[in-house]
C-alpha cells in the first residue's frame, strides 16, 4: 500500500519527504529490515531502534518513523511522531485492513481474573454459535489452532496480524486479555473496543521495569475505557471511580452490590467427592440460577462478567448455564479429577497475593486437611519465597516444598529461602526437591477429604533450569503415578 494510507491514522505527525511510495512491509524489529518496508523505531527497555537506522537502510528501509532528533541518511522519508507504539498501533491496522471493523472485539483488564473470563466467555459464545478467537496469558486461539502465548498482550503488529487471521477463519468475535503493560505500551492502539471488562485490581507489576506505583497502575487500566464502547465493570471493587475517571463508554457493573446491573445474591458453595464448586442467582438485567466447577467467590465475579458481556449477544439461557458448567482453565484452579476421595487441583498462582487468595477460598470448603505444594523461580526477588513460605505455612495445614524454574540458582538454595517463611508460621512442612516425587508424596498420603493444591507452574508445560526449558508437565506427571511409572 501507499505510505500515505499507511500512516493516515497518525495523528500529529511531521513528514520529510514523499509519502507517495509503495511500501511492502512494516517492521519495527532491525532484523526484520527489508526493500521497500518502513521502520518504525521504538524505544525498548533493552534496546532502541533508533540506534539502527543506518543498517536498515542499507537493507533497502525507504521510510523511516522516530519519535527522537536522530540522524537519517538522504533520500529516506521521514515521519516524526510523539509517540511510536502508538504510530505502529495505527500503522498495523490499516497495514492489515482494520480488521477489528469485522470483529466484535472484548477486552478483559484487572489484576485477577481475566485468563479465567476470557476462556468464559468464549465457552459461552462458542456454545451459542458464535465463532470466537481468543488472545491471552495461555495461548493465541484461531479456530482450531492454538498458538502458545510469549506476553499477555502482543505487541500491536501482532495483535492486528492475528486479527486478520481470525477474520480470514470465519471468527465473529474476539475477545483478548489486556494487561497494564499491553495498555501503557500502546498495543491496543489502533482501533476502539466493542467491550471493555474491569475485573478487580490488587497492588502489582510496581517495579522499577512496569509500574512506578499505584497511581501510575490504576491510570493505565482505565485508558481501556476511553477505548471502547461500552465498559462492564466490578462495582464492589473499591478502585472502581479511578478506573472511570474520564472514562468515555456506556457503563454497566456486576457484583453483590445492591447497586449492580448484574447482582449475584444466595451464594452457595458445594462439594463433591473430587469436586468443588459455586452457585447463585443473578440479578438485575437478569434472572438466571447458575452452578459453576470451579470453587470460590472469584469464580462468581468472573461469571457474572462473562454474563454480562453474553448477554449483549442476545445469547439464550440454556447455552450460558451449558457453558458455565463445562468450563475448565488450564492452570487456574484446575481440577484434575483423580479420586472420590480428596480433591486435586492445579493452579498458577506464584507470588504472596495470588497464593493467599486461593488458599484462603480453599479454607472456606472446610476441607479435612489443606495441602499446598510450590516452588519459586530461580532469579527472581528473594522476598517473593519468604513471602509463599509464610502464606501457605499460615493457611495450610502441610506445605509441601519443591523445584519450580530454578534457573540459574541451586534448587535447595531456592527451597532454603522458602523455608525461611515457612518457620515463621505453625504449619506442618516437608521438602521434597523432585517435583515429581513431591507431587507424588501428596497424592500416596492424601486423606479422606483433603484438598491438595499444585501451586506455580499452571498452564506452563516445561521446566527452566540454566537458560534451557525442559518439558515437564504436572498432568502428566499425575497420570504417570496413576499408572505406577
Amino acid at each position: 500500500m501507499l505510505l500515505s494510507n499507511l500512516v493516515e491514522q497518525v495523528t500529529d505527525k511531521e513528514v520529510t519527504g514523499n509519502l507517495d511510495i509503495e511500501i511492502k512491509e512494516l517492521v519495527f524489529d532491525s532484523r526484520k529490515a527489508c526493500k521497500d518496508g518502513v521502520f518504525v523505531c521504538i524505544s525498548g527497555a533493552v534496546y532502541d531502534g533508533h540506534q539502527f537506522i543506518k543498517d536498515v537502510v542499507k537493507q533497502g528501509i525507504t521510510a523511516i518513523v522516530i519519535e527522537k532528533e536522530t540522524e537519517v541518511p538522504d533520500g529516506i522519508t521521514v515521519i516524526r511522531v510523539k509517540n511510536t507504539r502508538l504510530a505502529l498501533a495505527c500503522m498495523s491496522a490499516a497495514f492489515f485492513g482494520n480488521p477489528a471493523r469485522e470483529l466484535k472485539t472484548i477486552g478483559i483488564t484487572g489484576t485477577k481474573g481475566k485468563t479465567t473470563t476470557t476462556y468464559m466467555i468464549k465457552s459461552i459464545l462458542e456454545n451459542a454459535g458464535v465463532s470466537t478467537g481468543l488472545i491471552g496469558t495461555i495461548e493465541t486461539i484461531i479456530g482450531e489452532k492454538k498458538i502458545p502465548a510469549v506476553n499477555t498482550t502482543p505487541e500491536s503488529y501482532t495483535i492486528q496480524k492475528t486479527f486478520r487471521d481470525m477474520v480470514e477463519a470465519g471468527c465473529k468475535c474476539v475477545v483478548m486479555e489486556v494487561s497494564s503493560q499491553g495498555l501503557m505500551l500502546h498495543r491496543v492502539g489502533g482501533f476502539e473496543f466493542d467491550y471493555g471488562i474491569f475485573t478487580n485490581l490488587e497492588p502489582d507489576h510496581i517495579g522499577p521495569n512496569e509500574h512506578k506505583d499505584m497511581d501510575d497502575y490504576i491510570q493505565c487500566k482505565s485508558m481501556l475505557f476511553k477505548q471502547c464502547k461500552v465498559g462492564i465493570l466490578n462495582i464492589d471493587d473499591s478502585h472502581i471511580n479511578q478506573i472511570l475517571q474520564g472514562h468515555s463508554c456506556q457503563v454497566e457493573t456486576f457484583g453483590m452490590s445492591e447497586q449492580a446491573d448484574y447482582r449475584a445474591e444466595n451464594l452457595h458453595l458445594w462439594k463433591e467427592p473430587g469436586c468443588l464448586g459455586v452457585a447463585y442467582h443473578i440479578t438485575g438485567k437478569i434472572e438466571l440460577d447458575v452452578e459453576i466447577d470451579i470453587p470460590g467467590k472469584f469464580s462468581v465475579y468472573n461469571s457474572l462478567a462473562a454474563i454480562a458481556i453474553c448477554r449483549h449477544f442476545g445469547v439464550a439461557n440454556q447455552d450460558i448455564l451449558e457453558a458455565l458448567k463445562g468450563v475448565n482453565v488450564k492452570g487456574r484452579v484446575e481440577l484434575i479429577k483423580v479420586s472420590d476421595k480428596y480433591t486435586l487441583m492445579i493452579d498458577y498462582a506464584h507470588n504472596a497475593m495470588s497464593l493467599e487468595s486461593l488458599l484462603t477460598t480453599l479454607k472456606e470448603y472446610k476441607p479435612k486437611r489443606l495441602v499446598c505444594l510450590f516452588g519459586c523461580g530461580g532469579n527472581r526477588s528473594k522476598l517473593r519465597r519468604f513471602e509463599m513460605g509464610e502464606v501457605s505455612s499460615r493457611l495450610s495445614d502441610l506445605t509441601v516444598v519443591t523445584s519450580d524454574n530454578p534457573r540459574d540458582e541451586d534448587p535447595m538454595e531456592i527451597i532454603e529461602d522458602i523455608l525461611t517463611g515457612v518457620k515463621k508460621e505453625k504449619g506442618a512442612y516437608v521438602t521434597i526437591s523432585d517435583r515429581k516425587e513431591a507431587i507424588k508424596y501428596c497424592m500416596d498420603h492424601a486423606e479422606e477429604g483433603d484438598v491438595i493444591v499444585l501451586a506455580g507452574k499452571g498452564h506452563e508445560d516445561y521446566q527452566e533450569i540454566k537458560g534451557k526449558k525442559y518439558k515437564m508437565d504436572e498432568r502428566d506427571f499425575i497420570q504417570e503415578i496413576l499408572e505406577g511409572k
